[in-house]
């Protein structure tokens, strides 16, 4: 079923993104609505599968974890979802995403330190007979975004934007 979403959804979702623990109260006054549609509505979006979790947000250093690096790599083309099932017990995986061009995916991984991000790489990729070969770029500084780091979710567009999946 389709989730059309329209400008009291995106204030409410926009709202959410900027601050996870508001409120239902706070989520209706934002958006200028009762708090029983904002707790509709927020119920709708969670039931449609438009708002998946709330989550904190953590300083990855702070947790004893300052290095992060970029992985990309190359994997057996017949066995890429037995890569894929190897690849997400990664120690300090953070994010996996199969990709196109030069590259079949690539990893984000924050580890404690070069000896551990050594043994992810040399030992655990390079050890593997489903990768074939791998690429690392350490990250030097970083600017995390919430998503979408874009105004489509606070702006109204002409047409309120499908959300979800289609009934065949």
């Amino acid at each position: 079923m389709d989730v059309l979403l329209d400008e009291t959804d995106r204030r409410i979702l926009s709202d959410l993104l900027e601050d996870g623990r508001a409120s239902v109260n706070t989520l209706a006054q934002r958006a200028g609505v009762s708090r029983a549609t904002a707790y509709h509505r927020l119920e709708r979006l969670r039931e449609s599968g438009v708002v998946t979790g709330f989550r904190a947000v953590v300083d990855p250093a702070k947790l004893g974890l300052p290095i992060t690096a970029l992985i990309l790599a190359n994997v057996e083309q017949h066995s890429w979802q037995e890569a894929r099932d190897e690849l997400l017990r990664l120690p300090g995986l953070e994010y996996l995403a199969f990709t196109s061009g030069g590259f079949d995916l690539v990893l984000l991984v924050r580890v404690p330190d070069v000896v551990a991000l050594r043994d992810v790489v040399l030992v655990r990729l390079h050890g593997s007979p489903l990768v074939r070969s791998t690429q690392t770029i350490f990250v030097l500084d970083e600017s995390r975004l919430p998503f979408p780091a874009t105004p489509e979710l606070t702006r109204p567009t002409g047409r309120p934007p499908r959300v979800g999946t289609r009934r065949r």
